[in-house]
């Protein structure tokens, strides 16, 4: 059967020449959960594991699904303690999958998706020391120096905000589907309010605990997803996992059912940005603009999912309405959030 964005001929073939210990022929399997570059378990014939990771079928923004940066930047970061799965090859000619790709090792461990996983897996009182490993990576791979690991050259450090916001404004002119007037309202609030930005750092751009594998024992076996990573203002992050740090009785703001830590027994939103200032010496007291813009940051990301799968390059069917609601929450969201600062 064949399958969406691979071509196991060819795939089986580089395999063997590029990735050591690979014994094809390989079956592929989509890993799901991304709605952006695709993701597929690799099984070769002695049972190995190995993950590949392309652009959508029909990428729209080429510079949002750079094969070749996100493998750099799992490369550089395996030489430092945060976790990251191991890099293992780049393949950058088209002839080979239709798509530059890259392979990376297969890291056992958890997606914590949700509440009802997260109390599945881990007893109340263990969730506090897999928070206090999510809040000490984030603070671990904020105080690396960029031009020490090889990405000094990732990214401008200043203006981070104001360039993000020309950015993902574009995006969102470029992929809309409709007008929404709660985005203009945040954008025009978000542009007016911009803080002054208190150092750089490499910024994740993506973290939360759905995009790590953590071990049964509470800790961070790897930290996924690196392909909205840069540099710039490492506060960015943190507003980024608060909105995704919900409150148990919290109802989900954003279009989300639920997130992993409403079962209960992680820090506050509080207790999360005084451990973090405590570990980074970073302020944090303008952090409510920080999770406006990424609440409407995130609209813009959504959109542009949904307005992929409209036109049918995503490699698989999803329900469209519950994008538009979902971006509906986020922008709303960030509306609110811009109304108080």
């Amino acid at each position: 059967m064949a399958i969406a964005g691979i071509h196991a001929a060819n795939l089986d073939a580089w395999f063997a020449e590029n990735v050591k210990g690979a014994q094809p022929p390989l079956e592929f399997d989509p890993i799901a959960g991304g709605h952006s570059n695709l993701t597929f378990r690799v099984t070769d014939r002695a049972g190995q594991h190995f993950v590949l990771r392309r652009p959508p079928t029909g990428a729209v923004i080429a510079t949002a699904h750079d094969m070749a940066r996100e493998h750099r930047i799992i490369s550089a970061l395996a030489e430092t303690a945060v976790p990251v799965p191991p890099a293992l090859g780049l393949c950058e000619d088209e002839g080979v999958n239709d798509a530059p790709f890259y392979v990376m090792a297969f890291v056992d461990g958890h997606v914590l998706a949700d509440s009802q996983k997260t109390a599945e897996i881990f007893p109340r009182e263990s969730r506090e020391k897999l928070g206090a490993e999510v809040i000490g990576v984030l603070a671990t791979l904020h105080g690396i120096d960029p031009t020490h690991v090889g990405l000094g050259d990732l990214g401008r450090t200043e203006a981070y905000l104001a360039r993000q916001l020309k950015r993902w404004r574009t995006q969102w002119e470029k992929t809309q589907t409709r007008d929404l007037g709660s985005m203009e309202e945040a954008y025009n609030g978000l542009v007016a309010n911009i803080p002054d930005q208190e150092g750089a750092a490499i910024v994740h751009g993506d973290y939360r605990l759905g995009n790590m594998l953590v071990t049964s024992e509470g800790g961070v076996a790897a930290v996924l997803d690196w392909e909205l990573c840069t540099l710039g203002d490492p506060l960015a992050d943190l507003g980024y996992v608060l909105n995704n740090w919900g409150q148990p009785g919290e109802e989900a703001r954003g279009g989300a059912t639920s997130f992993p830590t409403t079962a209960g027994g992680f820090q506050t939103r509080e207790e999360f940005v005084a451990l973090y200032e405590e570990l980074t010496g970073r302020n944090a007291e303008k952090i409510g603009y920080y999770r406006a813009f990424q609440y409407w940051r995130m609209a813009a990301i959504v959109e542009g999912v949904l307005s992929r799968y409209l036109k049918g390059v995503m490699g698989a069917q999803a329900d469209t309405d519950a994008f538009r609601l979902q971006v509906d929450g986020l922008a709303e969201s960030a509306r609110a959030l811009v109304a108080e600062l």
